[in-house]
């Protein structure tokens, strides 16, 4: 059974921005790109630095901290000096609603 849960309206975000939540006591971030919304965890796998001071870029998150870019859909990273995936939920937009799965991986 999917746990899915209300996160906001899908026009909550423009292409390019992000947004944090705080679901079941995780940290994440939303993010709208020209290709659609994903969800992952807030903080780098490289450093506990929040993403949410990085940038988007096509369908990845920049860290602001030691520029790694990590991909959207898989979490993988893009670059050094990341070298562990980020976690990423299952998202759907349903009735113009976001809704994610933080019980299950992407």
């Amino acid at each position: 059974m999917m746990n899915w849960i209300d996160v906001g309206s899908a026009d909550q975000l423009k292409v390019g921005e992000m947004k944090r939540v705080r679901v079941q006591g995780r940290k994440l971030l939303l993010c709208r790109t020209a290709t659609g919304h994903y969800c992952v965890d807030e903080m780098c796998s490289h450093e506990d630095y929040s993403l949410w001071f990085g940038s988007l870029k096509n369908d990845s998150i920049k860290c602001s901290l030691h520029g790694s870019y990590f991909d959207l859909i898989s979490g993988r990273p893009l670059n050094a000096p990341a070298d562990c995936p980020l976690r990423t939920y299952p998202l759907e937009v349903l009735d113009g609603r976001v809704r994610i799965n933080p019980d299950a991986k992407a």
